[in-house]
This record gives C-alpha cells, sequence and structure tokens, in this order.
C-alpha cells in the first residue's frame, strides 16, 4: 500500500481524534470569550442586515428573495473561503506535532476542515431565521441541502490537503491566496445569482466556488438545482482527489522537513 493512501486510511480511522482536536482548537480561539464562535454569526447577521437593506433598495429588489439569498451566500463564503486561506499554513501550524507524533500527516486538514463545518453549524441557524421571518417556505426539496454539502466538504478537504502540502512547500502562496479571495467573492455569486449578469453569468458557472455555492443556496431557496451543478461538484471531487492524491503521496514525507 502506497504511504499516501495508508496515511488518509489511518486518518479516517480517527474520527473521534479529528473531531477532539477541531473542538480543541475552537475552543483555545476564543477561551474567555463570552460568545465564543457566535461572534461570527453576529458578524455575518450585521453584514445581513446592513447589505440586504441598502442594496435591496439600491438595486430595487425584493427584499423577501434578496436577503435569504444573501444571507446563505455569505455564510457559505465564509466557510469556504476559511478553509481555503488557512489551508497555506495547515502544515506549518502543526509543525511541532508533524515532528514529534506519529500521527498521519492527513489528519490536519480534515481538522481544519472540521473546525470550519463547526462554525457553519453556528451560522446556518441564522439563514431558519432569515429565511422564516421574510416568509420562506421549506419543503421535502430542501433536503437536498445534505447531499450538496457532504459534496462541498469534501471538496474543501482535498483542496485542503493540495494547498497545504503547496503552502509548506512554498510559503508565499499563504499570501498570494489571501490576495486573491477578496477578488473571488466579487466573481462568485454570494450576492447575486447568475442570471443577474446577462453578458458574464455563463461564464461565472467556470468559476468552481459558483457550483459549491450553488449546489447548496439552490435546495435552502426550496429550489430545484441543476444537474450540471451535481456534474460539476462531482467532477471536481474525482478529478480534484486524484491529483491531490498523486501529490501527497509523492510529498506527504518532504512535509516534516518542510515545516
Amino acid at each position: 500500500m502506497s504511504p499516501g493512501l495508508s496515511d488518509i486510511i489511518r486518518t479516517f480511522k480517527m474520527p473521534r481524534l479529528i473531531f477532539y482536536m477541531a473542538w480543541s482548537d475552537i475552543r483555545a480561539r476564543y477561551k474567555r470569550s463570552v460568545l465564543g464562535p457566535l461572534w461570527i454569526t453576529l458578524s455575518t447577521a450585521i453584514g445581513v442586515v446592513g447589505l440586504g437593506f441598502i442594496w435591496s433598495e439600491l438595486f430595487k429588489m425584493d427584499r423577501a428573495a434578496f436577503i435569504p439569498l444573501l444571507t446563505i451566500g455569505l455564510i457559505l463564503w465564509q466557510f469556504m473561503s476559511a478553509c481555503i486561506v488557512e489551508s497555506t499554513s495547515v502544515f506549518s501550524r502543526q509543525a511541532n506535532i508533524i515532528r514529534n507524533l506519529n500521527l498521519p500527516i492527513a489528519l490536519h486538514p480534515a481538522q481544519l476542515v472540521l473546525r470550519h463545518v463547526i462554525n457553519l453549524a453556528h451560522n446556518i441557524p441564522l439563514f431558519i431565521v432569515v429565511a422564516l421571518l421574510l416568509g420562506r417556505s421549506f419543503s421535502l426539496q430542501t433536503l437536498m441541502v445534505v447531499p450538496g454539502l457532504l459534496l462541498v466538504v469534501a471538496n474543501l478537504y482535498w483542496m485542503s490537503m493540495m494547498i497545504g502540502t503547496l503552502g509548506a512547500r512554498f510559503r508565499d502562496l499563504e499570501y498570494l491566496i489571501s490576495m486573491i479571495m477578496p477578488l473571488l467573492m466579487f466573481l462568485s455569486p454570494v450576492m447575486y445569482r447568475s442570471n443577474a449578469l446577462p453578458s458574464f453569468g455563463k461564464y461565472m458557472w467556470l468559476n468552481p466556488l459558483a457550483d459549491m455555492i450553488e449546489i447548496v443556496r439552490y435546495p435552502l431557496l426550496d429550489e430545484a438545482t441543476p444537474m450540471f451543478v451535481y456534474a460539476v461538484n462531482i467532477g471536481m471531487l474525482v478529478v480534484g482527489s486524484t491529483l491531490t492524491f498523486l501529490l501527497f503521496n509523492a510529498k506527504r514525507n518532504r512535509i516534516a522537513f518542510w515545516v
């Protein structure tokens, strides 16, 4: 068995350890804080109120339709961008553990993604409250958010592992991605839908983050998700996971020296 595959298999045999590390990291980050990770929810709520009411008035948009769309867009963007940005240093931040403990290397991207999944769980109720206050309804179609979210998490895992491996070798990647992500936010359908851009909308789907947002947002807005969105996310998972495995298998033993 290849060392990379063995490492990944060992990782997923330790779910309790991954959860413990993720939860411990959250507790350490918000130690002595009254609200803890709910500060993220509060900041999102303030952004939704500010942007939602101002932009809906400015662009003459129906608030009942625009504000729920904006809310879930911001929540998903915070989740995905945090995973991607922090992935650049996911191994270097755990340098002491990597050097001194016999734990699988692939455990650290898993812990990173799970930590942000926990933060996401704090924010999703905000969307539910906003949707109910604005008269939005839910149906059985909303349950399609579950496979959509699982695909997003799986894609973020291979992205975190790939970016983390490259970031351990090339430290400038951290600054490059931090610089690019704010631009990508405006090129992704966080605050709008593709049909709001008649000339550019069809090209927006070339942005993989757009497909990752919409595969979750469509069911939460009680709309049918286009099949090509599932196809793109599954394709990304297959191709991305394969490329990441090849890179990780070839460079896994070098990570401890790079960090």
